[in-house]
């Protein structure tokens, strides 16, 4: 077991030793130029638009903007918006995930399994899927279950993608001494493939969050009567710029917590695979 592991720590390891993360940041200075450039563009935004003629109809300045996301939590219930939406992206990226990473894994590791999975893999990836929400209502109804669904279809793809090219990645004479070392299938995926795919099996992770939020808003827009894509498809209905542009603001945030989020866990991920 230890002659194993020994091989799995060889499989985390990059060309450099990677140095510490709290090192990173502390010699780090340019975390705040990203903060610091988006306050100088929201203040050029408030001051540009109160100093011209530019109705609020087309471009509201960010303090009614955020005034207005304040109303619509208090008054209009948006939180109730939230939770469903993000309830439904988790719902179809866990489900996504959950499918796409321990077939990237045998894709990756077996030949036959490639050949036959890439064939309807190449032929179901290029379809848009917003063109299956007719089909998927048809079936599944304009439901929650319907948008995790689509929410899934729309986010297994970058995810199955990524891991088989981090499983190929993987060097083949690591495999070949682990299977010498007595290392069973499970213990080789665990130890000696996985770490070494875990970089592009993330890469993946943040792609199809991404498209999953793209995903569920668009079809809320369509077919939901509640969510922020719902709420969103309303407000551009009746004219209240206001309001599409406080829940453009909230979509906005939840793309960079979740992005950040993931930065973090992909930081914690590389640590555990480098030692």
């Amino acid at each position: 077991m230890a002659n194993i592991e020994r091989v799995a720590a060889i499989a985390g390891e990059d060309e450099a030793p990677r140095p510490r993360i709290e090192d990173e940041r502390l010699r780090d200075t340019s975390w705040y130029y990203g903060p610091v450039a988006m306050a100088l563009f929201i203040l050029f935004w408030e001051v540009g638009v109160a100093l011209s003629d530019i109705p609020e109809l087309y471009l509201p300045r960010p303090s009614v903007i955020i005034v207005t996301l304040y109303r619509l939590f208090v008054q209009k219930n948006l939180a109730y918006d939230l939770m469903l939406t993000l309830y439904r992206i988790f719902g179809g990226f866990i489900l996504a995930a959950a499918i796409g990473i321990p077939l990237g894994i045998l894709m990756g590791m077996s030949k036959r399994i490639y050949v036959v999975a890439d064939f309807f893999v190449a032929a179901i990836y290029p379809i848009p899927k917003i063109s299956l929400v007719p089909l998927l209502v048809i079936w599944l109804g304009s439901g929650d279950i319907f948008q995790i669904v689509l929410s899934a279809l729309a986010c297994v793809f970058p995810i199955l993608v990524n891991t088989v090219i981090g499983v190929r990645q993987c060097d083949p004479g690591l495999i070949l001494a682990a299977r010498d070392l007595g290392a069973t299938p499970g213990q080789i995926q665990r130890l000696v493939v996985l770490p070494a795919a875990v970089p592009a099996i993330f890469g993946g992770l943040r792609l199809a969050l991404g498209i999953g939020i793209i995903m569920v808003v668009a079809a809320e827009m369509q077919t939901a009567r509640y969510g922020l894509g719902a709420r969103l498809q309303l407000a551009g209905q009746v004219l209240e710029t206001g309001e599409v542009f406080a829940v453009l603001l909230l979509l906005a945030v939840i793309g960079l917590l979740f992005t950040k989020a993931q930065q973090y866990l992909d930081a914690l991920v590389n640590r555990w695979r480098t030692q």
